[in-house]
Order: C-alpha cells, then structure tokens, then sequence
C-alpha cells in the first residue's frame, strides 16, 4: 500500500484498486460462453424514432451479452435497448433468460471504433432482470404466471 499527501489530504493507494485489463475479465459476473448467434436490437433514438440493428453475439451469459453489428449503427452509452435472439437451432445452449424473448437491456460499454465506418464494432449490454428470474425454470404453470403478473 502507498500513501501520498496531495493538498495536505492522505490519500492511501492499495495495490487491490488497480487492477488489469485480463483481471477484470477474470472477476466477470456470470460464467461466459463463446456462442455466435443471430440477434437483434432494437431502441429508440434521441428524436424519439424506433431504430433496430442486427446483431450477432460474440459471448453471452445470464446477466450481460457482447454483440456486433452487422451494419454500422450509432448507440450511446447507457441507452436502454431491447435485446432478442433469433431463435437459431442453438438456442437450448443459451442461458434462460435469453430463450425467453426481449430483454430490456442498458449499454454499458462500447467497443473499439472502426476506422472505416466511425461506429463501434460491438456493445457490452447488462441485461435488466431480477437475479432469482435469471434462475426459475423455463416453464411456470399457468397460476404461477398469474401472480407475477399481479
């Protein structure tokens, strides 16, 4: 641990506090699978006009999904965006959450610029749902469906 005195403040720096770009990786939430699968997203622009985008995930997992843009496309950071799969034959080896239909999802990272096209190659989403709803099973019956609803 270092200590540093800026204006008369103690200031102490722990070696915890910075950590690497392949550490960070390594405390992800979520275990990460590599899967390539058609999805698409849709949002709404700053006019108020419904943009869509199709995309294909790069890694997925129960609480966040990278995908890349088949075409160019411009989204800001923490813009809430609709995420859904295409329905591929691949869609048992998705985590639950994602073979349910939409998920209200936030921008959280923008990836690299392309230099040919100014748009970013891809975008992390944090997908928006209940920790325990990313665990229930696939199929409720139609009771339990009720009282979530209510």
């Amino acid at each position: 641990m270092a200590n540093r005195n800026l204006r008369g403040v103690s200031v102490s720096e722990s070696v915890e506090n910075r950590t690497s770009h392949t550490e960070q990786r390594r405390t992800r939430i979520g275990k990460r699978l590599k899967m390539r699968v058609p999805g698409r997203l849709t949002w709404r622009d700053a006019t108020g006009a419904l943009r869509f985008v199709s995309v294909m995930t790069r890694d997925v997992s129960d609480v966040d999904v990278f995908v890349e843009c088949q075409v160019p496309a411009s989204i800001p950071l923490y813009r809430l965006v609709h995420f859904q799969i295409e329905r591929p034959r691949e869609a048992a080896e998705l985590p639950l959450v994602l073979q349910q239909g939409k998920v209200l999802s936030a921008v959280y990272r923008v990836g690299p610029y392309k230099s040919s096209t100014g748009t970013p190659q891809g975008y992390a989403l944090r997908l928006l749902v209940e920790p325990t709803r990313a665990t229930l099973p696939a199929r409720r019956t139609h009771d339990e469906a009720l009282a979530l609803a209510n």
